[in-house]
């Protein structure tokens, strides 16, 4: 069981990301990944469920300050005001203790899931006490075909078995696939091998 925490907003992308989410450049994410634009270093990428049962309007893979480091965090944004449920579901049926796990062709990891204000974030590592995405998730993610973020959100007042109820499936592999995820992850690096990155993959 993981537990429910609130966090704040770090943001090294959040108003690019605000933007992203607020405005009509929402439909360029549509069938897969795509990244900031303009920078050298992408911070984020973000990418519309191809299917879902809850109110997730884009996911996003955001590189954020974890304390002296970098790490990756997949964060999402919501269609409607909280909180992450599904789709007709009342916010008095959420439950104080949620459970949430990746599953990325076959592999399974349990996450936290951790609400921060306009968004959730779901993170399976701590990096100097920042929820953060486990190296060889990042990994799955980047070579991966299709993600399924499942939750268990809704309170069930028949003692049954806790389930999942929520879903939502990421196409891994469309827009610009492990591409994105791999140009996040260079943001996230010690500063000497970013610039590194830059001078190899710069014209």
């Amino acid at each position: 069981m993981r537990t429910l925490l609130n966090i704040g907003r770090s943001g090294l992308a959040a108003l690019a990301l605000s933007a992203v989410v607020a405005g009509t450049s929402l439909a360029t994410a549509a069938g897969g990944w795509r990244l900031e634009e303009g920078v050298k270093v992408p911070s984020y990428a973000v990418a519309e469920p191809t299917a879902s049962n809850l109110n997730i309007d884009v996911v996003a893979l955001v590189c954020e300050e974890a304390g002296t480091e970098r790490g990756l965090q997949l964060q999402i944004y919501l269609s409607s005001p909280g909180p992450l449920l599904p789709i007709g579901t009342p916010p008095n049926r959420l439950k104080d203790t949620a459970r949430a796990e990746i599953a990325i062709d076959g592999q399974i990891f349990a996450t936290d899931i951790l609400f921060a204000g306009s968004h959730v974030v779901l993170a399976d590592a701590r990096r100097q006490q920042t929820p953060v995405l486990s190296d060889r998730l990042v990994e799955a993610m980047q070579a991966g075909r299709a993600m399924l973020l499942r939750f268990d959100l809704v309170s069930d007042r028949s003692n049954a078995p806790a389930a999942f109820d929520g879903e939502a499936e990421i196409d891994l592999r469309g827009g610009l696939g492990g591409k994105a995820v791999a140009a996040v992850r260079r943001c996230a690096e010690p500063a000497s091998d970013r610039m590194a990155s830059v001078a190899v993959t710069s014209p």
